[in-house]
């Protein structure tokens, strides 16, 4: 199993979960029907096939690289907030991406979800490497998302994925305590990480009361987003299915927490087959 084709099963899981959940913003799609194909993803997986594509290319993020391809690969109409459009459109522009990241919310960098969305493959690429895991996606969070809740939250799911992965690797089976263990053992210190922590601590709740503590990610945020796709990752980590419903369940931001369980959880649950046939197909560029 090469890193590349584990970069390709969590993508896989994210654009599967992304298309998914976006599904549910259509009026008259409720649980527990699944909607009938076509799929289409949204700009989670459009950046997160970026982000495979150039793991693929140069085996690494460059940032300069990374951010034009974001720019030039930005279609709003694939659901990117407003302030990802513009910090795109500058740097289209020719605006440094330091600049354009580093302006957003007054100067202060985003730290929304969008690090986090699509960071999966490049934690399932690195699988064999946790602390290349936390260099390379701290890398890829920063281009648009310079506040450190944005970055942490970006490193917190990547380290999610790299575990998972190395429990493919390894033909080890996964327990949701050890997967907490796997991100915090390298996650900074941040309101991330201490939402995290709590996530741990709150195995064997009910999602609805999960989601009332922690959030759904309805704020757009990592600190809102990203300990309640752990605690969805680590509950149902051998059940795709499951894991990707649980998110649907609570609502709030359903194609970016789908997006994100999906990543995680598909190294070593896998995607069913007839959902990932629902699913728009990628990008020409991606394969």
């Amino acid at each position: 199993m090469s890193r590349l084709d584990l970069a390709r099963d969590a993508l896989a899981g994210l654009s599967v979960g992304d298309a998914l959940g976006a599904q549910y913003f259509v009026p008259g799609n409720a649980l527990p029907r699944i909607p009938a194909g076509r799929w289409e993803w949204t700009d989670d997986t459009e950046m997160a096939c970026t982000v495979f594509t150039e793991l693929r290319d140069r085996g690494e993020i460059d940032q300069d690289e990374l951010a034009g391809l974001f720019a030039d690969r930005c279609e709003p109409y694939r659901g990117y907030g407003p302030g990802a459009v513009v910090i795109l459109h500058r740097i289209r522009d020719g605006v440094p991406w330091p600049t354009a990241a580093g302006a957003a919310f007054s100067g202060t960098g985003s730290c929304g979800n969008g690090g986090a969305m699509r960071i999966a493959p490049l934690g399932a690429f690195y699988a064999d490497d946790p602390d290349r895991v936390v260099e390379q996606a701290t890398r890829a969070s920063q281009v648009t998302h310079m506040h450190p809740e944005g970055v942490a939250g970006g490193v917190a799911v990547a380290l999610a994925s790299a575990y998972t992965g190395a429990c493919r690797i390894t033909e080890v089976q996964p327990t949701g305590s050890e997967l907490f263990d796997s991100v915090l053992d390298r996650l900074p210190d941040s309101e991330v990480r201490r939402r995290v922590e709590r996530a741990r601590q709150l195995l064997g709740r009910s999602a609805a009361e999960v989601a009332f503590e922690l959030g759904n990610g309805s704020r757009v945020l990592a600190q809102d987003t990203v300990p309640f796709t752990l605690w969805a990752a680590a509950t149902h980590v051998h059940d795709y299915r499951q894991a990707v419903l649980t998110c649907v369940e609570v609502g709030g931001d359903i194609d970016t927490t789908s997006a994100i369980v999906g990543g995680i959880v598909a190294l070593v649950a896998g995607v069913p087959e007839e959902w990932l046939a629902a699913r728009e197909p990628l990008p020409d560029w991606v394969s």
